[in-house]
């Protein structure tokens, strides 16, 4: 599996962005695509997950009702769509993947990881 990560920048608080997250090489039937965050120093957080396949969906209490999770089979793609962020929102935001049949924000559930994309709410 490789993910790459765009669409993070800066901010000020109640904005909005957007990320996205390119999926390739992957040959599994199912797999569980996560999106956490790092804020400086901090450990690594999940912040919400899709499968590939189905309905299921797992957003972290904080950001619940701020971002969806959504994904784009035809290109491979899971976004996130994140409104309203607030100063503790910061830090550089990566996609994951794994083959599962369980979606999961625990971050030792993933073998693969994206570069990360810095995200800056700031006034």
């Amino acid at each position: 599996l490789q993910l790459v990560e765009a669409g993070g920048g800066s901010v000020q608080p109640g904005g909005s962005l957007r990320l996205s997250c390119g999926v390739s090489g992957f040959t599994y039937e199912h797999v569980a695509v996560g999106w956490f965050r790092q804020a400086p120093g901090k450990e690594r957080e999940g912040v919400s997950c899709i499968m590939n396949r189905g309905d299921l969906i797992i957003y972290e209490v904080s950001v619940k009702g701020r971002f969806t999770i959504s994904r784009d089979t035809g290109k491979n793609t899971v976004y996130l769509p994140m409104n309203s962020l607030q100063p503790e929102d910061t830090g550089i935001y990566y996609c994951a993947g794994t083959p599962s049949i369980f979606c999961t924000t625990i971050t030792t559930s993933y073998n693969y990881w994206g570069q990360g994309t810095q995200v800056t709410v700031s006034s």
